[in-house]
Order: C-alpha cells, then sequence, then structure tokens
C-alpha cells in the first residue's frame, strides 16, 4: 500500500463523531475508533509533508493549533495556518486528542493544498487504547500520520544507542507499539509511533529524513513555533 498526493485538493476531512462528549464517551469514540487504524502502508517519494501541535493558555483556556506544510526534501515552508480558539475538552491524560483535534481540524480546513503525510506532536498507537493523537486524527484525516512523542505514554524499552539513527522497540504486554529513535546523537530519544495508513519501519525512515540538525523532526519543530507564535514564515518561492 503506497500514497501519493492530490495536488491542489484540500484536505478532505470526515468528522466520525461529536466533540461534545464526557470523558466516559471519549473512551468509548476511542475504543471503536482504535478498530479503524491502518498500521501498514509506505509512503513514497512524498513532495508535502506537514508538520502540526497545538498551544493551550492554561489560565484562558484559548489555544493555537498549527499545522506547518513543508516542499520536500528541502523542507522550505510551503504554507502555515493557525487558529486561536477556545478549548473546551478538559485536560485528561489519554485523552488529549478530543481537547486538541477541534482546533487542528480548523487548521487544516484552510490548507489549499493536502499533504502526504503528517509528522504529529504526540501519540499514535503508543497509547494505552491504541489511539493517541496521531492515530486518531489520521483515520479523520485519511492521509498516513506518524506519532512524534517527546515522551513515553505506555509500554517499555532498551536504551537505544547514543548514534543518530539508533534505535529500540517500545513494547506493551508483548505487542510492538512503536520505537525509541535517537535522532540527534547524545540527545533524549523520540517515541515514534504508527499514526495510520503507515508502518513502523516507514515512519522511522520518514521521522529521520525529516531531522536536520535537531532533535525534533522540522516539520513538529516548526509547527510547534508556529503554535506558540515564534515563527517566522519565508514561504519557498515556485
Amino acid at each position: 500500500m503506497a500514497f501519493t498526493c492530490a495536488y491542489n485538493q484540500g484536505v478532505k476531512i470526515v468528522q466520525r463523531h461529536s466533540w461534545q462528549v464526557t470523558p466516559k464517551q471519549a473512551i468509548e469514540i476511542q475504543k471503536t475508533l482504535a478498530a479503524k487504524v491502518i498500521k501498514t502502508g509506505s509512503v513514497n517519494s512524498p513532495r508535502r509533508i506537514a508538520g502540526v501541535d497545538i498551544s493551550v493558555n492554561r489560565f484562558s483556556q484559548t489555544g493555537s493549533g498549527a499545522v506547518v506544510v513543508l516542499d520536500y526534501p528541502s523542507l522550505q515552508i510551503a504554507e502555515v495556518q493557525v487558529v486561536k480558539d477556545v478549548v473546551t475538552f478538559p485536560y485528561v491524560p489519554g485523552l488529549l486528542s478530543f481537547r486538541e483535534i477541534p482546533l487542528l481540524l480548523k487548521a487544516f480546513e484552510k490548507l489549499k493544498t493536502a499533504p502526504d503525510l503528517v509528522l504529529v506532536d504526540g501519540q499514535g498507537i503508543a497509547h494505552p487504547r491504541r489511539i493517541g493523537l496521531a492515530s486518531h486524527l489520521g483515520v479523520i484525516l485519511g492521509i498516513p500520520t506518524i506519532g512524534c512523542a517527546k515522551s513515553r505514554l505506555c509500554g517499555k524499552h532498551e536504551v537505544p544507542d547514543v548514534k543518530s539513527g539508533s534505535f529500540t522497540i517500545l513494547s506493551d504486554s508483548s505487542e510492538v507499539i512503536g520505537a525509541v529513535v535517537r535522532t540527534r546523537a547524545n540527545v533524549k530519544p523520540l517515541y515514534i509511533s504508527i499514526g495510520h495508513l503507515i508502518s513502523l519501519p516507514n515512519a522511522i525512515k520518514w521521522v529521520l529524513a525529516c531531522c536536520r540538525g535537531c532533535r525534533l523532526p522540522e516539520p513538529t519543530r516548526l509547527a510547534h513555533q508556529a503554535a506558540g507564535g515564534n515563527l517566522k514564515v519565508v514561504v519557498a518561492l515556485k
């Protein structure tokens, strides 16, 4: 299963459920959607790779959701969309997708071109119910997604070698749920997991391909800056 981009088309969003739910209802939705996550596939020769992140002001309960689309392989910025709005769902570990995805979808709705691949600052299937932010978002967008988390939510692993590109397997009750990847020598690794429509080896490949000397891959690093209002945008000329 391979994926190529549909250029000059916006992102097609399939709203699979209401976002006005209780934490108990959210858990049941996760259990249903987890069965829809596709854990195979490869992304071949992508021309556009997006990164997403969100920043929430805990005092005002407002947030900024950012999508940054980069041309590949140059990783120059092609498009940036940032949306600010009220965040209504409470902070509940394991249910962050219900807090963050509504903002991100509003940013995706504004994109002029659909990316081939989306890197998410969050978990994919490395989640107790196997549907973290990256997987949930991927099922809604129908686009290959990768979870690129800075910390572990569940599972166990060995420590990877200090060399860049080294990794070990992240597992939970004998099930492989991700990889612990050293994206830069002698820095803390990232927790990489399948989001949707991609295999774990392919996910690791593209995360490393998007790292340019920093711990975070460029798409999520720039999305983090954009969500915080700190990105100076220079759009690649065509």
